[in-house]
């Protein structure tokens, strides 16, 4: 039996991490009612068949509560280490000599195998290695083709296998490994809705991932290596949306130079109309205790006032103690500075000029007529979501209700401010649009009696990227009269 569930009153998304702490059903439902629009499966850990059930129950919410669901499978990269120690663990002195090379023979505390020809290929004098998450800082004083000589200038314990950064360098190394092309080719089939690639250098490294998606997804890029920056407009362009990933931007680049990193990304993102996630520690201390940090809830609203898409939760909804709280505690948050009457104005700092074409400039219109004759709502008609991303890019005051016959469409939506998509039918005729528009309207409590909904959609129908109509219509009150039931693909 269907639960319904009004749409979420707020409009920028959240996004949940799964994981041990919110692997059941059960936990996902709960997930879901506290808030969480889209769920991120992360491929890093477990194997393919583990991730099965995740799939299952988020999909299963579909036929509980009424509306699509989201899911964005997040693909590993690859991961730099260096090798093995001897004694499993040493102490690197800073200032003093430290070698790493393509020897396999267990490291010391003067060197270590680094079995990554890539690195040796890029390197270069001066070149910084992070290690262990930027614990520890090697500087490079010379290369060879087998053999990096570094200097220590931050020492500290060092064991076997510990993650390396390469912040000064652009590798010849592929965005996608052997496990990340099987792991893509499960989560398509899997029908994951979003593909989140990591490790992207440059907008060439989308290119494969994209080939091997065959539109079956969406393609998310997610901006963590300071090598991205310097080509962001061009990645951002070859992607349907981006993610910043503040954690490993926070490793590679120093600390206070994040924030308005972040700002730019959100920014840039906005202005090309791309969904845009602000991802990692948002609410970090939530994984052990119940309640937030002043400056994580001034974190997470700062990413509501910039006009992110979504808001992310990793470990606090994957495996710590309180995923459940942590998703209503950012409900709140996010909820609360939408509620702030400046909120509309600070969203706006962005500017999003529209492209001179007809389906822009009459998103920009369906924006300024919905504030201007004070209607309670956007409609619009979209096979591919193209109207749905237009529209949303202007960050309306009030929300988008997208109707769509493709299914696939309507999950995908699940990343995009201000959007509640609903599957159904699609119209043959303008009469039929007005119709259908008004009793979703009132059906899914976007608008009531005497309330205005602005129009939107492309004559003739069953056209993708042919937005050509704006309209404004008013709801009698009286529309479902005839039609009782929910109007689902199938409906007549």
């Amino acid at each position: 039996m269907t639960k319904a569930i009004s749409p979420r009153t707020r409009k920028v998304r959240i996004l949940a991490t799964l994981g041990p702490a919110s692997a059941t059903p059960e936990m996902i439902a709960k997930l879901f009612e506290a808030g969480a629009d889209a769920f991120r499966i992360n491929m890093s850990h477990g194997d393919q068949a583990s991730k099965v059930p995740l799939f299952e129950a988020i999909r299963g919410l579909e036929q509980k509560y009424g509306r699509p669901t989201t899911i964005l499978a997040d693909l590993q990269g690859p991961k730099l280490r260096v090798g093995k120690f001897a004694d499993g663990k040493v102490q690197l002195v800073t200032g003093h000599e430290f070698i790493l090379d393509r020897d396999k023979t267990p490291g010391n505390a003067t060197r270590v195998e680094l079995p990554h020809r890539e690195i040796f290929e890029a390197a270069h004098e001066n070149a910084r290695l992070l290690l262990d998450d930027g614990k520890l800082v090697l500087r490079v004083v010379s290369v060879a083709p087998d053999r990096l000589t570094t200097i220590v200038e931050v020492g500290g314990p060092l064991s076997n296998n510990k993650g390396l950064n390469v912040p000064d360098m652009v590798l010849p190394l592929a965005a996608l490994t052997e496990k990340d092309r099987s792991d893509l080719a499960f989560a398509v089939e899997q029908g994951a809705d979003w593909i989140a690639l990591s490790f992207v250098q440059r907008p060439e490294d989308l290119m494969e991932a994209r080939r091997l998606i065959g539109g079956k997804a969406a393609l998310l890029a997610k901006i963590e290596k300071p090598s991205a920056i310097a080509r962001l407009d061009e990645i951002v362009e070859q992607c349907d949306g981006v993610m910043v990933a503040r954690g490993d931007l926070g490793v590679e680049l120093p600390p206070q130079t994040v924030p308005p990193l972040q700002k730019r990304i959100v920014e840039t993102a906005r202005r090309m109309g791309r969904p845009v996630i602000v991802a990692t520690q948002m609410l970090e201390s939530m994984i052990e205790s119940p309640s937030p940090t002043r400056a994580e809830v001034s974190d997470v609203a700062t990413a509501v006032y910039d006009g992110a898409d979504a808001i992310m939760l990793s470990a606090e909804s994957a495996a710590g103690k309180w995923p459940v709280e942590s998703v209503s505690m950012m409900n709140s948050i996010a909820d609360a500075v939408e509620r702030d009457p400046a909120h509309g104005d600070r969203v706006h700092f962005t500017v999003t000029r529209p492209d001179p074409t007809t389906a822009d400039a009459l998103a920009e219109a369906a924006k300024n007529i919905a504030r201007t004759v004070s209607a309670s709502g956007i409609t619009c008609f979209t096979s591919s979501g193209s109207t749905a991303r237009r529209i949303a890019r202007e960050r309306p005051s009030v929300p988008i209700l997208v109707l769509t016959p493709k299914i696939e469409t309507a999950r995908r939506l699940g990343l995009l401010w201000g959007t509640h998509a609903v599957h159904t039918r699609d119209v043959d005729s303008f009469e039929e649009m007005v119709a259908k528009s008004k009793r979703m309207a009132l059906r899914h409590h976007i608008a009531a009696a005497g309330d205005r909904v602005v129009l939107c959609a492309g004559v003739p129908f069953r056209t993708p990227g042919s937005t050509n109509v704006l309209h404004v219509v008013t709801l009698v009150g009286d529309e479902l009269k005839n039609h009782p039931g929910r109007e689902g693909p199938d409906a007549i």
